[in-house]
């Protein structure tokens, strides 16, 4: 796989004179979610390199609902949508909160898995809803009401949306890891935290964006 141009060019780090945005540019490389290409992407708009930059560390990193739950949403999104270069990566935070590999693995399976409680479907079957434009009753919402405040839905609500319309958006960009700020790992899954692993773990055939476990549900369930 060779290294290919992005659709839209990535600004270079060496062209920014403001000092903040080359720090969020050099965290993105230490910590990701997100990583650097997405950011130097949007660098193009000042405005919106700190829309998505402050929306990220307000509503994902931080806010009122716990955010393995929301990093489990975040993935679910990018398997269904296969966004490749979002569903590459992991949290550190929600690795420090418990959740490992193998919790990545059965998302689209979510509802029939042993791997997730009650409260964790019931988030994701919100996520589903939300990204595949599912009809929802008043057993859909009772369910959600069982696990989370409204304030919760409203911030797992919104921080879906807007995870899913980035995704959607990237995955068209020709973007991929190791292009800005090579040389860190920050954030990266298991198996891509070089270019040469990335390319190797792409080249599976049991890699996951290579498999069609789950089409278009067609209810909430």
């Amino acid at each position: 796989m060779q290294k290919t141009p992005p659709r839209i060019s990535y600004v270079q780090p060496s062209d920014i004179t403001d000092n903040a945005m080359l720090a969020e540019l050099d965290r993105c490389a230490r910590e990701g979610t997100p990583r650097p290409e997405s950011q130097a992407v949007r660098a193009h708009v000042p405005a919106v390199f700190w829309s998505f930059a402050n929306t990220w560390r307000d509503v994902f990193h931080q806010g009122i609902a716990d955010h393995a739950i929301k990093e489990l949403c975040r993935i679910y999104v990018s398997q269904s949508v296969k966004c490749e270069f979002c569903g590459n990566q992991r949290s550190i935070k929600a690795r420090s909160k418990g959740v490992v590999e193998e919790d990545y693995k059965d998302l689209l399976n979510f509802e029939k898995s042993p791997r997730y409680d009650d409260r964790q479907k019931a988030a994701l079957a919100y996520a589903e809803a939300i990204t595949w434009d599912l009809d929802t009753d008043d057993q859909f919402w009772a369910r959600l009401k069982q696990h989370f405040s409204e304030p919760e839905l409203v911030e797992i609500g919104y921080f879906v949306s807007v995870t899913m319309g980035q995704q959607r958006w990237l995955r068209t960009l020709n973007i991929e890891h190791h292009q800005i700020l090579a040389g860190t790992d920050g954030s990266m899954a298991p198996g891509f935290e070089t270019w040469e692993d990335l390319q190797k773990s792409k080249a599976d055939p049991d890699y996951w964006a290579k498999q069609d476990e789950k089409q278009k549900p067609h209810a909430a369930e």
